[in-house]
This record gives C-alpha cells, structure tokens and sequence, in this order.
C-alpha cells in the first residue's frame, strides 16, 4: 500500500499539516499562560491597592471601624476579591459577604452583577497578607481571587475558536492534501502506463500532460521518443518486406541451379557457375538499393537543414554531369535566377538533384535536352527537371514514386521512390508530368 507513490504524497502532506496545527495548539497554550500571568500581576497590584486603602483608612480613623470600611471591601470585590478583614487580635472585623449583605438591595443586585458573582462566600483559597501602619501590625487581610466571567468567557472562545480552526482546517488540510497528491501523482500515472505500453509493443501510445514544468516537458520528451521508435519501427517493418519481395526470385534461382548441380542434372561448368556469379551480383545490387532506400527513409531523423544559394549549388551539380552527358550527346542547361535560395539538407537535396539528372539522362536519345530550372513558387520553393526522351506511359504515370516498381527500361525500381522520401523529408512533394514520347517533367516543391 505505501509503495504508491500519492500515498506518500498524500501522507506527507497530511503530516505537514498537522505539524502546522500542533504549532497553533502550542501557541494557544502560550497565550493562555501568558494572559492568565498578566491577570495575576494585575491581581497582585490590586491586592496591595486595597491594603493601602484600608491601611489609610484605619490611620484616618484611628482604628477598625466596620461601618467605615465596607466601602473598601465592596471596592475590593469590584476589583476581584473575596476579603476578610482581621484586627491585630485576630478577630474577624469584616469580609465581602458581610459588606455586601449591609448593602441596599438595589445597590447588592448592581454591585453583584458587576462584580460577576453570585456567591462570594463559596470563594477558593484565601492568602494572608499583613496590615502595617507606623511599623506596627494593625490587623491582616485575608484575600480570594475571584474568577471574573470575561476572564472565563476569554478562555472558552479560545479554546471554540481554536477548535473550531482544527475542525475546520484540518479537515480542510487533508482533503486538500488527497487532491493534490493524486494531482501531482497523475502525470507520473500516465507515464508509468505509458512506458508499460510501449514495453508491450505499442509504440502508438501517446501521453496527453498539459503544463509547461518539468512533468510536461517530461511527457514531451516520452512522446518523441515514443514517435522515434514508432518510425524506427516501421522502417525495420519496410525493409524486412523489402528484402524478402527482392530476394526471393534470384535466391530461388541459385537454389535451384546448386540443387541441380548436387544432383547431377546441372553440370558445374563455367557458364553455370557464371549463371551463379551473376544472380550474386544482383543480389548485392538488390542489397546496396534496399540500404539506400533505408536510409533515405530514415531521413528525417537526420536532417540538418541549412540556407543554399541554388545558382551556385545547382552549378556545381551540373558541372559533375557534364562530361557524362557530352559524351552521349545530351544538352544540359540550368535556369536560376541570382540570390534564390533553399533551406534544406545539402547532401540529401543533391542526392534529389542527381537521381532526377541520372532518370532523365537514361530517357533521354542522343540529340535531346535536359534542363533544370528553380523558380518562386507562392511562398514556396520549385525545381524542376525537364527532358525530351521517351516519356512515360499513361498507365505507368501514377505508380513511378511507388518502391520497385520497374517501368520498361527495368532497373531496381527504387530510384524515384528514394526522391520521394527525400522530398518528404524535407516537409515537400514532388509531382510528375509527361507525355509519352515527348518528354517527362519532375517538379520538387519545396517549403522555405
């Protein structure tokens, strides 16, 4: 149970929490103790008030005069106390509930009420403290602290209010505490099932994670990975096939002449072993075209696209061409205007240029004409290869991008197929134009 990771979450949180109300719990405690100490010093400081009253009134009248001092005693219980009044001999002169009984009833009924009692004769502990006039004992005092009904009240709504707070935050505290932790702990939830998918094979699974902090970058960074290993994939898917469609026939040929050969029917001579030699041959070309095709479909991995100056690269492309062509006779031209540009791979835009050039050369009889010319096209980019061969049949026309697919000159059947990667690589398209017998046109759009 605890090794889910938004229990912990939820745990800490909770314990954070509580650590943060303990301290109100603690705090409270040191506000009580604090106010019930400032009330005690306060006391303190009445009791020795009310001893100097009385002090100064037996001075005034010579003596203990209980008429005279119930107005000290109810001033006493006015200001907290339950008193007794004592002479030197020890006997009782005076206490509060005698002072209070020798009241009117109307002035007993206002001075009880705001003395907030109503028994002073059931006071707590008494404490003594002596009476001095001149040096010499004159009696004693003997006093009881009341508990005033504000000093109670303080204390009762402290103690609601701070219950109150650990009702009410608390509860708070941990529903929040549970909805965070499971909101910070789904992102990791949906990557975790993510990484189980994608062990299982599902290399289609994407994670949705809104956000830009570290989690959402993290989902980013598992759904590109997720998409590298899907295409890496799916190349892997492509060139098994690939390899398995062009294999078969020329395996199935040296199969069966060494079959023949071990059986008796085929001798071994050397216009058999020829035969042989040249199947191999056109198994390491069949091999040497799957690994291009391979890589110009792995491509877009690898690209690193960068501004050209299409005058000079298409020139440079031309010049390499150039004996080729003269030496079967074929014209070749290039149309660029000044300061054109292309943003794309240099090594793979000019493996595009080239494969063009070598198909329109192969269509092209001596006599004819190759032009290459790049233009503005709207926003983006046009290069276009135009020859004046053979051109290509109507019914053949929409399937020459397509993977070995071998038009009436023969060939692996890749050559376009391979462009047409490039180009889409590239975020481009290339289209095909022709009329047969007339010439063919091939047009690379591409994006600046």
């Amino acid at each position: 149970m605890f090794r889910s990771l938004w229990i912990k979450f939820f745990l800490l949180l909770t314990a954070v929490s509580l650590i943060a109300l303990s301290s109100a719990l603690l705090l409270r405690d040191l506000m009580v103790s604090d106010f019930r100490k400032y009330l005690e010093g306060e006391m303190e400081d009445r009791v020795y008030w009310v001893t100097a009253q009385l002090e100064s009134t037996y001075e005034k009248y010579s003596g203990w005069e209980r008429d005279k001092v119930i107005e000290d005693t109810v001033w006493a219980l006015m200001l907290g106390f339950n008193m007794r009044l004592y002479d030197k001999e020890g006997s009782l002169v005076i206490d509060t509930g005698q002072a209070v009984d020798s009241l009117s009833p109307l002035v007993k009924k206002r001075v009880t009420a705001l003395s907030e009692i109503t028994d002073q004769r059931g006071s707590g502990r008494f404490v003594p403290y002596a009476l001095f006039l001149g040096g010499n004992e004159i009696g004693h005092l003997e006093v009881s602290l009341l508990r005033p009904g504000k000093e109670s009240l303080f204390i009762h709504r402290s103690n609601m209010m701070l219950l109150l707070s650990l009702l009410l935050l608390g509860g708070s505290a941990i529903v929040l505490s549970f909805v965070f932790s499971k909101k910070l702990t789904k992102p990791v939830k949906g990557l975790t099932e993510g990484v189980t998918a994608i062990s299982k094979g599902n290399l289609k699974k994407r994670v949705l994670i809104p956000g830009n902090d570290e989690i959402g970058s993290l989902s980013i960074a598992f759904n590109r990975m997720a998409q590298t290993l899907e295409t890496h994939e799916a190349l892997r898917k492509k060139i098994t096939s690939n390899i398995a469609h062009e294999l078969r026939t020329p395996m199935s040929i040296i199969r069966g002449e060494l079959e023949g050969m071990m059986d008796g029917f085929i001798p071994a001579d050397r216009e058999h072993l020829d035969s042989l030699y040249a199947e191999i041959k056109r198994l390491m070309t069949i091999l040497e075209g799957i690994e291009e095709l391979a890589r110009a479909e792995a491509s877009i991995l690898t690209l690193r696209k960068l501004p050209i100056e299409l005058g000079t690269f298409l020139g440079n492309i031309t010049g390499r061409f150039r004996q080729t062509f003269n030496e079967k006779g074929v014209a070749l031209e290039v149309q660029c205007k000044d300061g054109l540009t292309a943003n794309a791979d240099p090594d793979r835009l000019s493996q595009i240029i080239m494969n063009l050039l070598g198909n329109a050369l192969k269509a092209t009889p001596e006599g004819g004409r190759v032009l290459i010319k790049a233009e503005q096209k709207g926003a983006g980019l046009a290069i276009e290869v135009l020859d004046s061969g053979c051109g290509i049949e109507p019914k053949d026309l929409p399937f020459i991008f397509e993977r070995f697919f071998k038009g009436k000159d023969g060939g692996l059947g890749i050559g376009l197929t391979i462009v047409r990667e490039l180009v889409e690589a590239h975020g481009g398209r290339i289209e095909a134009r022709s009329e047969h017998g007339k010439g063919s046109s091939l047009t690379v759009f591409l994006p600046h």
